[in-house]
C-alpha cells in the first residue's frame, strides 16, 4: 500500500507471492534482500549453511524462469557468499550478472570522510570497498578523493584514518542495530537504488563504484572463485569492468588479503552447496556481522 501511495513513476504493479518461479518469471532485475539473521549462540558456519540453502533455491528459480540477461543484486547476508551460491545454481545466467551489495558501505565511508574533512558529501569520490561485506571489509582511503585531491592530503591524520575511520565503517551496521534495535532500512534501500543506477548509467570519467563480483581474472591478485568487492565502472548498459591500476600499499594489501582469506573460508564451508569444494568448514573468526546490513 505504501509503495502505491509513493506514486513512483516507474511502478506499474505490486505482485506478492511465495513461489520464486512465479515471482522471477521474465525478470530483468532480481534483488535478493531476505536472509535469516544470526541468532544467539549461532556459529558462522550455521548461518552460512542455513542461508546457503535459501540461495540455492533462489539461483535455481532464476535459472529456470528469469531472462538470461537478468541482473541480480544480493543483499541478504552473508551477501558475498550467498551471491556465489546463487550464481553457481544459475548456469543460464552469465555469472557476471551477479552482484553482492557493498554500495551501502561505500556510502558510509563517503559520509565519514566528508564529515571529517568538513565538506559536502558529493565532493567525496573514488571511494572503494574491497572484499567481504563483513568486519574484514576494507574501506579505501588511499585512493579516495576530496574535491579532486587525494583524501590523505586533505585528511592528514593517519591515526584517525587507520584506527577510527576504518573500524567505524566495518562495524557501522552492528552499531545501528545496537542503537536502534534493528538493522538499517532506509539507507539500505537508498544504496540498492544507487547500486542499480551505477550499472544503468555511465560512470563518470575517472571515478568508480563499489560492487562485489566474481573475482575470476581480476587485476589485484585476489584468488579466483569468490565474490569480492572491487572498484568497478560501467558503460551504462548493465555491464561492468574492474578498474585496474589503483595504488595498493602495504596497509591495503594486508587487509585485502585478510578479507580474501575470509571469503575463501566461507566458500569452503558451503562447498557442498556449490559443487566445487566439499571440505569441512574450518574454524572461522567471529568477523561476520550478525546477518544484517
Amino acid at each position: 500500500m505504501e509503495l502505491e501511495d509513493c506514486l513512483f513513476p516507474l511502478l506499474r504493479e505490486v505482485d506478492i507471492g511465495i513461489d520464486a518461479r512465479k515471482v522471477f518469471a521474465g525478470a530483468d532485475w532480481a534483488l535478493l534482500i531476505g536472509a535469516k539473521p544470526r541468532g544467539p549462540g549461532m556459529e558462522r558456519g550455521d548461518l552460512l549453511e542455513m542461508n546457503g540453502q535459501i540461495f540455492v533455491e533462489q539461483g535455481q528459480a532464476l535459472n529456470d524462469v528469469a531472462k538470461p540477461t537478468c541482473k541480480v543484486i544480493v543483499v541478504g547476508n552473508p551477501c558475498n557468499t550467498n551471491a556465489l551460491i546463487a550464481l553457481t545454481h544459475a548456469p543460464n545466467l552469465n555469472p557476471r550478472n551477479f552482484h553482492a551489495l557493498t554500495k551501502l558501505d561505500e556510502n558510509r565511508a563517503k559520509c565519514q570522510l566528508a564529515l571529517k574533512a568538513g565538506v559536502f558529501y558529493e565532493t567525496v569520490s573514488n571511494v572503494v570497498i574491497w572484499g567481504n561485506h563483513s568486519t574484514t571489509q576494507v574501506p579505501d582511503f588511499v585512493n579516495a578523493k576530496i574535491d579532486s585531491a587525494k583524501a590523505t592530503d586533505i585528511i592528514t591524520d593517519s591515526e584517525w584514518l587507520e584506527n577510527d575511520f576504518t573500524p567505524a565503517i566495518q562495524t557501522r551496521g552492528g552499531l545501528l542495530i545496537k542503537k536502534w534495535g534493528r538493522s538499517s532500512a532506509a539507507s539500505t534501500a537508498v544504496s540498492i537504488a544507487a547500486a542499480i543506477k551505477d550499472l544503468v548509467n555511465p560512470t563518470k570519467d575517472g571515478d568508480w563504484f563499489s560492487t562485489a563480483v566474481l573475482s575470476d581474472g581480476n587485476p589485484y591478485g585476489v584468488p579466483d572463485g569468490i565474490v569480492f568487492s572491487f572498484p568497478c565502472r560501467s558503460k551504462g548498459d548493465g555491464s561492468y569492468e574492474i578498474v585496474p591500476g589503483l595504488e595498493i600499499n602495504d596497509w591495503l594489501r594486508t587487509r585485502i588479503d585478510k578479507s580474501a582469506e575470509e571469503l575463501t573460508s566461507e566458500k569452503s564451508c558451503v562447498g557442498h552447496l556449490i559443487g566445487e569444494y566439499g571440505a569441512a568448514c574450518p574454524v572461522l573468526p567471529d568477523t561476520l556481522l550478525p546477518g544484517e546490513m
